[in-house]
Formats: structure tokens, sequence, C-alpha cells
């Protein structure tokens, strides 16, 4: 007799219904998995038959062909253990389906069903389509979503819950509101001094502009880069639900409603920072998606780590082909880096001597390539704190970073509502196809706009970035338009991309 039961797979971060179809017949005792099952899917066919002995039921001694459908694409881990064995049972006659459910869970020997990765995509699949899940306790997250189901802790359980004998505890519904705000690690107000990088850290919290720090070692150039986040709005339900999805199939934990922050060391793969395997899954540049990717030490990672970076800076997404088909990561983040001066830290400090020659801080600064600078939009210079700022213990006011946080939400509000017609929401995310439609500058403006391309050899992206810049500064400034206070400030932010030049340093 052939069963059919129903359960999702993943690929990317969307998720697609599978076929669980179940054959058994006379013959020589066998199971079988066909459908492009990987290792872990084959292995399931022991996981499956002894935690069906253990649930108290005989397995069958026949011949038996599991298919998962569709066929063309490949289905990886545990995910499919419970559907294969309430299909055997209903093939047996051990079980009625009452209606169509989306069974998902890993199976113990022991017949005790456990939780997977991937939840949240299904989850979403199983809401729009008006089908209940059947899944483990464990995956309790999927209670965000606002999907109906059931929670299973045992096979047996299950079994008389379909078959009208037994209770299985409902899949209640959750809010993101009810998750308690979050004390942060740092904050504006841990923050000594560095009045102008507060300043330029906010600008960039309101309209997500890329920022590079250089400075020497302990002036506190990755305090202020975590500070960002405590100023940074809560993310929407829209936006929680979008990064779930991503860490669900990555596998990750995380602390819900907070804006993610990655900060990988430097030894990272490419693999690991971009995505990829034989079945893609996200890297660190899509697991800080909506938040903040921080790459402390930038010269120390590996050239072709930080060049893979350039088209998610650019696109906001990850594309990553296989052989049978394309998928693709959403990479929406802000970049924040930090960097020495030189290999010694001390390169135009002058409360040390720099003990590097010209040629170690010229290797040193080249392993940093034009095209990756250029996709920056803030090149700060941060200096070391002096002993006043040191040995003070004034902290700043309690209200800062509440305040600070405010003003960030409000701005990118005024952002959201500029760009409701045109699918983002920032200004840094602003296309170049669009910039006629958002920089209209004065007579003045564009003086200002000619002596900088002029004196600073700007690039073509270099101004674009500039009048991003200016525009969140107008934002934040509650101007209608650019003025060229803005767009000198702007410019002022920039400042430091002269020390990229290191021949005009000596």
């Amino acid at each position: 007799m052939v069963s059919k039961v129903f359960s999702a797979g993943v690929f990317g971060i969307d998720a697609y219904e599978v076929e669980v179809e179940v054959d058994i017949s006379p013959g020589i005792p066998s199971f079988n998995i066909v459908g492009l099952p990987d290792s872990a899917v084959k292995e399931s066919r022991d996981r499956v038959k002894s935690a069906i002995k253990n649930s108290g039921f005989d397995f069958p001694l026949k011949r038996i062909t599991v298919n998962l459908a569709p066929a063309d694409i490949k289905k990886e881990g545990s995910i499919y253990d419970l559907p294969i064995a309430i299909g055997i049972l209903a093939s047996e006659k051990k079980l009625y389906l009452p209606k169509k459910f989306i069974f998902i869970g890993e199976l113990s020997l022991d017949g005790f069903v456990k939780g997977v990765n991937g939840v949240i995509p299904i989850a979403v699949l199983a809401k729009e389509k008006s089908v209940e899940l059947i899944i483990s306790k464990e995956n309790s997250e999927v209670e965000y979503i606002g999907v109906k189901g059931f929670y299973v802790d045992h096979l047996k359980n299950l079994v008389n819950f379909l078959n009208g004998s037994g209770h299985l505890d409902e899949v209640k519904s959750r809010n993101f509101s009810e998750v308690p705000p979050r004390a942060f690690d740092v904050t504006f107000d841990d923050i000594r001094g560095h009045d102008f990088i507060k300043r330029a850290l906010l600008i960039s919290a309101c309209g997500g502009h890329n920022v590079i720090m250089i400075g020497p070692p302990g002036a506190g150039k990755t305090l202020l880069a975590k500070s960002i986040l405590s100023i940074l709005p809560t993310l929407t339900d829209d936006e929680e639900i979008e990064v779930m999805k991503i860490y669900s199939v990555a596998g990750v934990k995380r602390e819900h409603r907070v804006r993610p922050f990655r900060s990988p060391h430097y030894t990272i793969s490419d693999v690991a920072m971009i995505g990829g395997g034989s079945i893609p899954k996200p890297g660190e540049v899509s697991l800080a998606h909506r938040g903040i990717l921080f790459l402390d030490e930038l010269p120390e990672f590996r050239r072709q780590t930080l060049e893979s970076l350039r088209t998610p800076i650019e696109e906001k997404k990850v594309t990553i082909s296989r052989a049978q088909r394309t998928v693709s990561f959403p990479a929406s983040f802000q970049l924040i880096s930090a960097m020495n001066p030189c290999p010694c830290g001390n390169f135009k400090n002058p409360k040390k001597e720099c003990r590097c020659t010209f040629a170690q801080i010229k290797k040193y600064i080249s392993k940093i390539s034009g095209p990756l600078l250029d996709r920056f939009d803030m090149y700060l210079e941060v200096p070391a704190l002096g002993p006043e700022d040191i040995l003070s213990n004034k902290k700043t006011h309690t209200s800062e970073t509440e305040k600070l946080r405010d003003i960030v939400a409000e701005v990118r509000e005024i952002q959201m509502r500029r760009f409701k017609n045109f699918g983002f929401f920032l200004n840094s995310e602003i296309p170049p196809s669009l910039q006629n439609e958002f920089f209209k500058l004065d007579s003045k403006c564009e003086e200002i706009m000619k002596n900088a391309i002029l004196k600073f050899s700007l690039s073509a992206r270099a101004v674009f970035r500039v009048l991003k810049m200016a525009l969140t500064i107008a934002d934040l400034d509650h101007s209608d338009k650019i003025k060229p206070e803005h767009i000198l400030e702007a410019l002022q932010m920039r400042k430091a991309e002269s020390f990229f030049n290191v021949d005009q340093q000596f």
C-alpha cells in the first residue's frame, strides 16, 4: 500500500513542500530512500526503524521504498525522520491521517522527537498554505510566525493523536512586543571623548553608511563599533522574520528584536564569510543582514576574503550558483571596519614612536584594495585618548543612548516615507539609477562638489557616497534639501581617506 505524507524542505531561505511517498510491498526486507537524499537522510533508515520498534509498533519485514518529491532537489538533514515514520505506519494501517499536516522532526532511537534547523521558512510556508504543522517543542520559535499546529514529544503520542485517542499541545501565537528589551554590553554612554567620531557614527547609524576607523591600539575603535548597536532601532516585525529565516537555516541562535552584530575573526574562510557549500548555507554577510558586520583588524583578513565582500556591499545580496540551481541570500548589512595605521600601530602617533619602515607600512596598507576602499562612506581617524579622558570617572548622561536611538528612529522613518515606493529603506541603499531623483543640488552645492572632485580626486562612486551622506545629514537636520553645510560635513567624514595615500605621508 502506498501512503502519502507531507513535509517540507529548505533551499536558500525559502521553503518548498515535500511529498513523502511510502510504498510497502512483499519481498526481501529492504528499506530504500530515493529523491536525492543526502547521507543524513539515508541514515534516517536506522533511526526510523528503531523509533518505530521502541514506540511499541512492529516494523514491517517487507520491501519499503520511500520517495521524497520533488526528486530534482537534494534533500538534507534529519528533518524527514518523522514524516517517513508516519508514512510507514500509515501504510501499515497503524494510524489514520484525518487531514493534511506538514510533519517536521528528527527521531531519537527511543521515539522522542527532536527539533531541527530551518523551521522558520517552513512555518512561513505552512501559514501561507493554511496547513497545520506537527513539530517538536524545541522549535517553539515558530510561535512568532502565527502558524497553526501541534507540538509532539514522542512518536507514540502522535499516533494516538492522529487516531483520535490522544492529546497534543497546540502551537500558540506570540508577538515580538512581548520580548523584553535587551541590556547592551556597550552603549554610547560608555564612550569617553571622541565627540567627532560619535557624531559621525550617529550619521552612519541614521543612513546605514559604511565606516572604516583608523587609529592606534587602545584608542577605542572596537568599543565605538559595538556601541553603534545601542542606538539602532529595534527590528520591525517584517525585518525580524526575515532575519529569523536566515538564522534558522544557519542553525544559529540569537536574541529577538536586536539587530545582528557579527564580528568574524580575520582567519575566516571565504565560504564562511559569503556562504556556500554543496547545499548553500548563509555566511557572515547574510547573518549580519539588517544589522552590522564588524571587521576588526581589517588588513589581517585574506585579500581574497575581503574582495569577496565587494558584490554583497553593492547588491545587498549574495548569489550562489550550483549545478542544479541558483540561490540568493539577503545581505543588506552596514559594514564597520577598524584597523591600525601600521603593523606596530603607532604610525603618526605623537605619543609613541613607530617602529615600522616605509616598505612595511606600504605593504600593510596595500592589503586593502582601492575598489574595496571605494565602498566605504566614512574614513574616520580615531586618535588615542588623552589622560583626562582615560582617568575621568565622569560618565555620559544616562539618557544619551536612548535619546540618540530616538533620533535614529526618527531619521529612518523620514527615509522610509521617502522610499516607500522604491523597495528600499535607507539613504545608503539608493541605487545609481535614481541619483537624479533624490540629489537635486543648487549652484553652491554643485560648486563645492566640483572643487572636492578636483582636490581629492574623488571617483564617481565616492561622489555618489558623499551625496548619500549629505542627504542623511539633511534628514538629521530636518531639511527638505541638501545644503552646502551638509556636503561640507559629509566631506569632513572622508578626511582620513588621505591616510591610504602612503607616499604622501613621508
